[in-house]
């Protein structure tokens, strides 16, 4: 027995050796082309990313111009901005922008994605598809002035068009009106279909398997049944990856305040991107314009935290 024994420890050894995977250098190793491929890759997403982020949080410790005056403060910056009326205001004009935004984003390019995608003829889908992409080639700045344009007091579009149907008394220095300039900076893009998400929706909905949709249909399910219980559940990871867009690019974008009004009339279109170029700019604050920073990245990592978390699909669901 002892024998036997022996003899098979050999055998179970060899096995277990067989069976440990190899450590993490070894596999680094075996796959070390691929990884000096990428190298170039991280370090530059590294160098242009990842290193005047941290810089920013470290430098927000700091009352720092940029140059040669860098005094540490600790979170006095912070503490300032928590005080700051011109954040708060420009944060609230933040959260109506980012509020509106999503909720366009949310019905204009999803309808006209489900339109697009129900119709029968191919050709007609396939050249919807092409106007809405056109638009994409244009520079948005060129966009932006066009608005600019459009909503001049003397000899804009939108003025002289109320005053040839005989509206006069409606038309307004759109961007010049305390109360309809942020609004008027809504509406710029109307109405909204000629964009990444109307096509990040639409391949959503071309996605979805044919079987399924056949089945809804035998079952009887009607048009408007299609779409509320069986295609909208489908596209749930486009909607939220829309939602993490809109709400990234609101958070980060100032340039359509800068040129439309310039955070105008007074104050009452500042946003926080608008706020930290200005402090960092104009004033030569760049420890303060890194805290503005950090808190915004703060905030737009968290409400992206919670869209991931919160809203799911009903396929994500199922492979939980």
């Amino acid at each position: 027995m002892s024998a036997t024994v022996t003899a098979g420890t050999p055998g179970h050894a060899a096995s277990d050796r067989a069976a440990t995977p190899p450590s993490l250098l070894v596999r680094i190793l075996s796959y070390r082309t691929v990884y000096l491929w990428l190298a170039p890759t991280f370090l530059l997403l590294f160098i242009f990313n990842y290193y005047p982020a941290f810089s920013a949080l470290y430098h927000s410790l700091f009352q720092w111009n940029g140059a040669n005056i860098k005094l540490f403060v600790g979170v006095s910056n912070f503490v300032e901005l928590w005080h700051d009326p011109l954040w708060w205001e420009s944060f609230w004009h933040l959260m109506i922008l980012t509020i509106a935004l999503v909720l366009i984003n949310l019905t204009f390019p999803l309808g006209a994605a489900a339109m697009i995608f129900h119709l029968w003829n191919m050709r007609m889908a396939y050249f919807y598809r092409v106007l809405l992409v056109v638009p994409m080639v244009v520079p948005g700045l060129v966009v932006l002035m066009i608005w600019k344009f459009i909503y001049s007091p003397n000899i804009g579009l939108l003025n002289q068009t109320l005053e040839l149907v005989g509206l006069e008394m409606l038309t307004r220095p759109w961007l010049g009106d305390f109360k309809l300039a942020l609004y008027a900076i809504i509406f710029v893009g109307f109405p909204w279909v000629a964009g990444i998400g109307t096509l990040i929706y639409l391949a959503g909905f071309q996605a979805i398997p044919g079987e399924l949709m056949d089945s809804a249909v035998i079952d009887g399910a009607s048009t408007w049944q299609r779409l509320m219980f069986v295609e909208l559940p489908m596209v749930m990871s486009q909607i939220k990856l829309v939602v993490i867009l809109t709400i990234i690019t609101a958070f980060q974008n100032f340039t359509i305040v800068l040129v439309m009004t310039g955070g105008g009339p007074g104050t009452e279109t500042l946003v926080p991107g608008l706020h930290l170029y200005r402090t960092a700019m104009a004033y030569n604050r760049m420890g303060y314009a890194c805290a503005i920073g950090t808190v915004l990245f703060a905030l737009t990592l968290v409400l992206t935290y919670l869209n991931h978390r919160y809203l799911r699909s009903s396929v994500e669901f199922s492979g939980t």
